[in-house]
């Protein structure tokens, strides 16, 4: 159901795009509003169907968004903090080992450089 409201949502804004893009701008940017009466719109009801069709799919990109938001917060489970808890459980009263006496980072990677390696093949300089 979400991948098919993010495709409309995606579509939308393609098309949101598309038409604020072709509206004309003060400037003339890229607008399609030429100079002369003849084609099959006036520039007046160009402007008025670009308006309207620019309201409704900011419209629909509003609700498309609000569905979105009000999908992914409801299919999020809750969780408690208490519950969760992520640290490995030891048996009580084991201490854990002192960092200098095996565990840690750097001790794995003193054992790696000791471990002998393999021959390698000679390189030419």
């Amino acid at each position: 159901m979400q991948s098919v409201i993010i495709v409309i949502h995606l579509i939308i804004v393609l098309a949101l795009t598309g038409v604020i893009l072709v509206q004309r701008s003060e400037g003339g940017g890229l607008g399609i509003g030429g100079g002369g009466g003849g084609g099959f719109m006036s520039s007046r009801g160009t402007s008025n169907l670009l308006t309207r069709t620019t309201a409704i799919l900011a419209a629909i990109f509003f609700v498309t968004s609000l569905l979105l938001s009000w999908l992914a917060g409801h299919q999020r489970a809750p969780s408690s903090i208490i519950d969760g808890s992520s640290a490995p459980i030891t048996q009580p009263g084991t201490p854990s080992p002192p960092l200098g006496q095996g565990g840690g980072v750097l001790d794995s990677l003193k054992q790696q450089e000791q471990a002998p390696a393999a021959p390698q093949a000679p390189r030419s300089q």
